[in-house]
């Protein structure tokens, strides 16, 4: 586990840095060489203590180039770390020594090839010697006796790094690596190979997977053994001598990395392997690629290459999982769907999907898991296609921990689908899996490998007929809407306006207009709803009160006959549907004509459909009365002039949160910690997630906050809805607040409740906003927070306003609940429908 002084140390480093290298890879790969600097004068320091001498940072020979029969000296030992820091070496001789050190290194015959490999084409890319002397000599106060405790420290120093730029591969989240090494199962026997494998971790996750699958138990040779199937080829040298130093640090003492460009080169062609894991690049250059002839898919999308790649090299009882870009599952490409019908034919047994936000906060670009197994797949008739919702943590910006992770699950329903299929039994599909008959996906020719589009609705026990939406309306795909008039009398509606007040869930109004149109208008009684890009996630639908053109980033669907299907009832169905479901795009999302078409729906007789209207009609009447409550309520606080005013921190201890390490948090720890992702607005939000060690409660005693303190987030605090504060409850007494939050604690003669609710006023909002908007920054710092200006008025009248709102907040909260009762009454009688 990294410790937090080694995180600092690491902290420290890179704000040394920052001045002349802005870019965090650059920082890592100086940080990287610098580590294994200091490792190596460690070893040779340890080497001398035990009688020996200095291995890497020695004098050697060379032949004379002038005189074959004469050698020459290199004083490599003028390196050292101890030479470095000679009290007679100036900065800049410093400089000198290092910068030739590193250089040169790779020459060293007296050091491992893998040394050499590492130190290959290295240098030191700024010239101030104040500033090496000052980033060596922290690097110099690292601590190590085993590499394990550097590798977690290479680990988090990786973890930084983030994006890995244009080459569209996105650092890996650690759980899902795992998740995908325990879904593919390597065994100690198994050849493992990464081709793209960017800082090695599927290969480390794979190997300590194989090593706790065995108790950790392996004997030498098993070990060694296992050492030498593990391989890795990379385009980047980058990302090859990363792969070489984490692999070192991980136990590694020859680890096979090689610069190798997978799609390009032919060298490796032959080489076959039982287990390949990999998140390939998702992004091809301009051009495309220029791949060699041996690929069986005729490409030059670096996602088609990758994965034709992948599956023809594994051996005849190979397995793999891989992370594929939406187009992998559903792109019309005739190399998209020349690939799928492949890997349906010869190699796929299960597909996962897994959330938009896996990758934030790097991208939010949309990936699912493909599972390869070649004997499997020639055994089984099906796909297995899981759907993963939670994956364990937030979908935000900052990925905190949350419960119901479905992870453990998925990997349990893997298992039992080959079980299935290797006992010649059933599968019965689960809440997050089902499977489907490959005739089925291929019936079309498109082999689209998205399960929500094979989903088999009917299974419900519905006593009323299933039908497809294709049988009963019409689509309109909306148009191009230009040259709007402030005077035009026929309404035109674009997503935007859906957001508007009037149209909460009917369209009445809109903000755009013409005076005449060829087009035909989209009817009253009709369902608006996004179409096209990120506006799909939000799940909008509108009923048309007004005959409307409508833009092309919309859709509209009309009832053919209205005596069959109630245009109400289909909306009440729509409005619990999802629409990401049925989006089929690579790039941008986007709903086409047969993926709304092919939806499906219960179709009871007329009477009842009016039936269920009526009731579900009455039910969100209250929902929209019981949300115009809670949605335009806010504290109001007359403020006297007569009162006075305060600072914040003259009135409350401000408490600064302290930067714990993600290694700190575990599932088994006591204590818990408050995250950005437990602020809201106006709200405590309760996402119990991982705890601290009991220890820190002492070690960290001034981050404690207690029950009916405060809690703010400094991050991203400026939204439309107000300033992101909560009051701590009582379930989290006693808890440590973590960085980027701030607590807040009551001081004599002050009413911290008044001063919540004073925090949650427009009053605030607007001066924050205004200090943001002059500092040109979306955040809060600490700073700006102690000095808020407070009305102070005395005690007793602080109490009165408190009583005072916290009575109108009690009926808020009694509407909240009506809310969440009557939405559920809804889901209810949707489901009776269908049967459930």
């Amino acid at each position: 586990m990294l410790d937090t002084i080694t995180k600092k140390r690491i902290d420290d480093c890179r704000d040394i840095l920052v001045g002349k290298l802005p870019d965090p890879k650059a920082q890592i790969e100086q940080i990287t060489i610098g580590l294994i600097y200091k490792f190596m004068a460690d070893m040779d320091k340890e080497a001398i203590d035990l009688g020996g001498k200095a291995k890497f940072f020695s004098d050697y020979t060379i032949p004379d180039p002038k005189d074959e029969e004469k050698e020459i000296t290199i004083p490599f030992s003028n390196y050292s770390w101890d030479r470095l820091f000679d009290t007679k070496v100036t900065a800049s001789e410093m400089l000198r020594l290092y910068s030739e050190a590193i250089e040169s290194m790779e020459k060293n015959p007296n050091i491992p090839q893998l040394f050499r490999d590492i130190f290959n084409n290295a240098y030191l890319p700024y010239r101030d010697p104040e500033t090496l002397k000052l980033f060596l000599k922290t690097i110099g106060e690292f601590e190590y006796t085993h590499s394990e405790k550097l590798g977690d420290a290479f680990e988090y120093l990786l973890s930084v790094m983030g994006s890995q730029g244009d080459a569209g591969q996105f650092r890996t989240p650690r759980h899902i690596i795992d998740f995908l090494v325990a879904i593919v199962d390597p065994s100690k026997t198994d050849t493992v190979m990464d081709p793209a494998c960017g800082t090695a971790g599927f290969l480390i996750s794979a190997f300590k997977y194989i090593k706790e699958k065995n108790n950790n138990e392996l004997t030498p040779d098993q070990r060694k053994k296992l050492i030498q199937n593990f391989v890795g080829y990379d385009i980047s040298p980058d990302m090859v001598r990363l792969s070489l130093v984490n692999l070192y640090l991980h136990g590694f003492s020859e680890p096979h990395i090689f610069e190798y460009d997978t799609l390009s080169s032919e060298e490796r062609w032959n080489e076959n392997f039982d287990v390949i894991l990999a998140n390939p690049p998702f992004m091809s250059p301009k051009g495309g690629i220029r791949p060699h002839k041996k690929f069986t898919i005729n490409s030059k999308r670096s996602e088609v290459l990758f994965v034709d790649y992948i599956a023809e090299h594994l051996n005849p009882k190979g397995r793999a999982g891989i992370i594929v870009p939406e187009g992998i599952i559903f792109q019309g490409g005739t190399a998209y769907k020349d690939l799928r019908k492949m890997l349906v034919e010869n190699y796929l047994y299960a597909v996962v999907s897994l959330p938009a936000g896996v990758f934030n906060p790097y991208s939010g670009v949309k990936t699912s898991i493909i599972l390869l197994d070649k004997e499997l797949a020639k055994k089984s008739n099906e796909i297995l296609f899981i759907k993963i919702d939670n994956d364990g943590y937030s979908l935000g910006s900052q990925r905190g921990e949350i419960k119901g992770g479905q992870l453990e699950q998925a990997i349990e329903t893997a298992k039992a689908f080959k079980y299935s299929i290797t006992q010649g039994t059933e599968f019965e599909n689960t809440t997050i899996a089902h499977s489907v008959d490959k005739k089925e996906i291929g019936k079309n020719g498109d082999y689209n490998l998205s399960g929500e589009r094979y989903k088999l609705i009917e299974v419900r026990l519905s006593s009323y007929p299933i039908v497809e939406l294709g049988d009963y309306i019409k689509v309109d795909n909306g148009r191009v809407l230009t040259e709007f008039q402030e005077d035009g009398e026929i309404a035109c509606v674009k997503v935007s306006d859906m957001n508007l007040p009037e149209n909460l869930n009917e369209i009445v109004t809109t903000s755009h207009w013409i005076k005449e149109t060829s087009y035909s208008l989209l009817p009253i009684n009709s369902i608006v709803f996004p179409k096209r890009g990120a506006a799909i996630a939000t799940n909008k639908k509108r009923f048309t009160r007004i005959p409307c053109l409508i833009d092309n980033n919309c859709m509209g669907i009309t009832v053919n006959d209205e005596k069959i299907l109630n245009p109400r009832y289909l909306f009440s169905f729509m409005r619990q549907f999802d629409l990401k479901s049925i989006s089929n795009s690579a790039g941008i999302a986007l709903i086409n004509n047969p993926d709304i078409k092919g939806v499906k729906i219960p179709l009871p007789p007329i009477s009842i459909q009016e039936e269920i209207v009526s009731e579900i009609e009455d039910y969100q009447k209250i929902i929209d009365g019981a949300k115009m409550v809670v949605d335009n309520y806010k504290p109001n606080i007359d403020i006297d002039p007569d009162w006075d005013k305060a600072e914040l921190n003259t009135l409350a201890e401000v408490i600064s949160g302290y930067g714990f390490s993600s290694s700190d948090f575990k599932e088994e720890n006591l204590i818990k910690c408050i995250k950005i992702t437990n602020v809201g607005v106006r709200e405590f939000v309760d996402n119990d997630s991982s705890r601290l060690p009991e220890t820190y409660l002492k070690e960290y005693s001034k981050y404690l906050v207690n029950t009916g303190d405060l809690v703010i987030s400094l991050t991203r605090t400026i939204i439309s809805t107000g300033l992101k504060v909560a009051v701590v409850p009582e379930a989290w007494n006693n808890t440590l607040v973590n960085q980027r939050v701030a607590g807040l604690k009551p001081k004599e003669n002050a009413n911290l409740n008044f001063i919540y609710h004073y925090l949650c006023s427009d009053v605030v909002y607007k001066y924050v906003e205004e200090q943001s908007r002059s500092l040109m920054q979306p955040n809060l710092s600490i700073t700006d927070l102690k000095k808020i200006p407070i009305p102070n008025p005395p005690i007793e009248t602080q109490n009165e306003i408190v009583a005072r709102i916290e009575n109108e907040q009690k009926l808020v909260n009694a509407n909240k609940e009506l809310i969440e009762i009557f939405e559920q009454k809804i889901k209810n009688r949707i489901a009776k429908v269908w049967g459930e």
